[in-house]
């Protein structure tokens, strides 16, 4: 049997994640799987290699991997099957997944299984954006774009169960973390620099899963760390911002700091007063106080 590739195995870490989101399970489990699965597509070293060398300790050694998740891979490396996954099948169909998506419900779910032969997330999305989706019955144009766009923030890197996520650590936390998230000024100056090593070609690129059939390495990645927060930068695979043409622009910032994950997005102004300028979304006010500030230095 051919060993499984990095991405092979990181595949079936998502899969699961779908699957136990599909069931409502603790979203931070679900989290877990899918960070473990991030972490084995960004590594340089072939996740087999740890396993067929007894190298088990180490694996569990690295970041969001476990003890938990190290045993999965483990088997699946060495059997080529998961037995997690396949009572996560048996239990969870393809329709009880697609059935949750705003916009479509049992019915239609069901009618898009049978007719378009799709089990997962990414295939309903593919459908959707290739024209397949609309061919099915029920899902006239402007369903299709309700799909779209809600599987644009489920696929871009779990929206959802970060979500959950936040509104759990919120509701422990309410009067303590709330506005507990970077500066605007500090969001630009990661962007600046994002974008600046992107364009130097200094920075390491991975191959994102979803619009990419030819599983290229494409997209860079910066890792930071500045005043206590944890940062990741890449620009958005987002389906709007490949309709858009953005995906050279819109850059989004995942930070995290004592076990809670958030994200922004900073994008280039197209209107008002700070048109052409780096902007940071959803922190309007913020964007045109740091702006004025600079204006006056």
């Amino acid at each position: 049997m051919q060993a499984p590739t990095n991405t092979e195995v990181a595949d079936v870490l998502e899969r699961i994640a779908d699957l136990l989101e599909a069931e409502d399970s603790n979203p931070f489990r679900v989290r877990a799987y899918r960070e473990g699965a991030s972490t084995l597509r960004n590594l340089d070293q072939s996740v087999s290699d740890y396993v067929h060398s007894n190298q088990l300790e180490e694996l569990k050694a690295l970041p969001n991997i476990g003890s938990g998740i190290a045993s999965v891979v483990d088997e699946y490396v060495t059997e080529g099957k998961s037995n997690l996954l396949q009572d996560l099948e048996s239990r969870v169909t393809p329709e009880l997944v697609f059935a949750k998506i705003p916009g479509i419900g049992q019915k239609l779910a069901h009618s898009a299984v049978d007719q378009l032969h799709i089990r997962t997330l990414p295939e309903l999305e593919r459908a959707a954006q290739d024209g397949r989706l609309g061919e099915v019955e029920g899902f006239g144009s402007r369903r299709v774009e309700g799909v779209r766009v809600a599987l644009a923030g489920l696929l871009s890197r779990t929206a959802t169960s970060k979500q959950r996520q936040r509104a759990t650590v919120n509701t422990t936390r309410q009067k303590s973390e709330p506005t507990d998230r970077p500066s605007v000024a500090l969001l630009l100056d990661i962007d600046a620099e994002y974008r600046r090593k992107a364009a130097a070609g200094s920075l390491q690129k991975i191959a994102p899963r979803r619009f990419n059939p030819d599983n290229e390495a494409w997209l860079p990645v910066l890792h930071a760390k500045r005043e206590g927060w944890s940062f990741t930068a890449l620009f958005s695979n987002t389906a709007q911002a490949h309709e858009l043409e953005k995906t050279d622009d819109w850059v989004v910032i995942y930070y995290e700091r004592d076990n809670v994950e958030r994200q922004h997005t900073v994008v280039t102004e197209t209107k008002g007063a700070l048109k052409g300028k780096r902007v940071v979304r959803g922190r309007d006010p913020e964007n045109r106080q740091y702006y004025s500030k600079t204006v006056k230095h």
